[in-house]
């Protein structure tokens, strides 16, 4: 008894009972237009003219909910109002380059609607509408009931009489319980229309089986999304903190006997929070999914002479071996080999136990090899770590069909090598 009376007690209940009645208002400005063929027919019966008038005003009802927008507007207010999930429809949003550059993925086609799909819309607002009719004149009747029955009784009269039906009434303290009755039984009418349209919203307002298959592939891309900035932003960031820090602690500890040095290593970092502020406004650009979206920093092989300068100034002697002219690599390749050797110079300096830096970049007739070898054993500064960019790293490679291969190199050193299919013109 009490989970049959609490609903009655809840705003929401009448809010969408409010809703459901609502219905009735809502195809009353119709009713003229549909009345307009019944009384055309002056010689057939009435029931036919009542017949063709509720026919025409039941398509002009259904031709309402086909208009552009309507369904938007039925989903947000049964969102709102019935407190039901409903996702909006899935966005088109501008596709976005492959981390580590590439070709933009194409758009997905757009989600189609069959026969049965169009339908729903009008089937919602016709249920609608039927039950704003019904609901509200059963709650009339009701209401009008458990007020003149107390009435009745005082006055001596225990007839009841609606729409020309007209039934005996207990007179006496009866009436007043039936008048109690009435008033029960016109919240739960209340309580059941409400009710009513919080079931058949999922059903008919809710997304179809192409909407969901569509929203799904929308979460999945945002998804991929996320983990492409956060690749950019651990590669890019984390590399340019890490040679910030060393490079700030070098100029801190030679300031007083060597400022030449010390001014060459503020200058790089200068120029390495420039370029990460670069790629930090370009990521807060995606999310914030500004108009004019920004062009994705360009990082290639060309640049990797000037990432090898930062290391210097760092303290890191790097020892490289660049068997490749580097501007001959173009595209996808050249973008994440950038990537993979900034990524391993990265944990060079972060693990990596002082002493040479080895890093080889190597072509063949069909691929491009890149190496990075650092010295193991106790780091000279201790650096957090998130575990995510070997990760990363592979998956990267993975994604471009490449090899790759991160472990000791004999008692005292660590290798990253990492082979990319790619043909470089003779």
């Amino acid at each position: 008894m009490t989970r049959i009376l609490r609903p009655l007690l809840s705003g929401s209940t009448y809010a969408a009972a409010l809703l459901a009645f609502g219905g009735l208002l809502v195809s009353l400005p119709l009713l003229p237009f549909a009345m307009i063929p019944g009384l055309l027919m002056t010689s057939a019966p009435e029931w036919v003219q009542a017949f063709v008038v509720l026919a025409v005003w039941a398509v002009l009802v259904g031709l309402v909910a086909l208009i552009p927008g309507v369904r938007q507007v039925l989903v947000v207010v049964a969102r709102k109002v019935l407190q039901v999930p409903l996702p909006d429809a899935a966005r088109r949003r501008p596709p976005q380059p492959p981390f580590g550059g590439g070709p933009v993925p194409a758009r997905p086609d757009a989600v189609g609607q069959g026969g049965a799909d169009r339908l729903r819309t009008p089937a919602w607002l016709l249920l609608h509408v039927a039950l704003g009719w019904v609901g509200t004149l059963l709650f009339l009747v009701l209401v009008a009931s458990a007020v003149s029955l107390p009435g009745n009784w005082l006055d001596g009269d225990g007839g009841l009489a609606v729409f020309g039906w007209s039934t005996g009434v207990p007179t006496g303290p009866g009436s007043w319980v039936l008048a109690l009755v009435c008033l029960l039984l016109a919240l739960l009418v209340c309580a059941g229309a409400g009710s009513a349209l919080r079931w058949l919203a999922p059903r008919l307002l809710g997304p179809s089986a192409a909407e969901r298959l569509a929203l799904a592939a929308e979460r999945e891309t945002r998804l991929a999304e996320r983990n492409r900035l956060a690749h950019e932003l651990h590669d890019s960031i984390g590399h340019t903190l890490t040679a910030t820090t060393i490079q700030a602690a070098v100029a801190d500890e030679v300031l007083s006997a060597d400022p030449v040095a010390a001014r060459a290593a503020l200058r790089s970092i200068e120029e390495s929070s420039r370029a990460a502020l670069e790629d930090l406004d370009y990521v807060l650009g995606v999310l914030r999914e500004e108009d004019g979206a920004r062009t994705a920093p360009t990082r290639t092989l060309a640049d990797v002479p000037e990432l090898l300068d930062r290391l210097r100034h760092a303290g890191a002697v790097v020892e490289p071996e660049l068997s490749v002219d580097l501007a001959q690599v173009h595209g996808t390749p050249s973008r994440a080999a950038y990537r993979i050797l900034q990524e391993g110079l990265t944990n060079a300096l972060r693990h990596g136990a002082g002493g040479p830096i080895s890093v080889r970049v190597v072509a063949t007739t069909d691929a491009l090899e890149l190496d990075v070898v650092n010295r193991t054993g106790t780091a000279a500064r201790s650096f957090p770590t998130s575990g995510h960019g070997l990760s990363g790293l592979t998956e990267r490679v993975r994604l471009l069909g490449g090899e790759i291969t991160v472990g000791p190199d004999g008692p005292e050193h660590w290798r990253l090598a990492v082979r990319l299919p790619v043909r470089i013109p003779a």
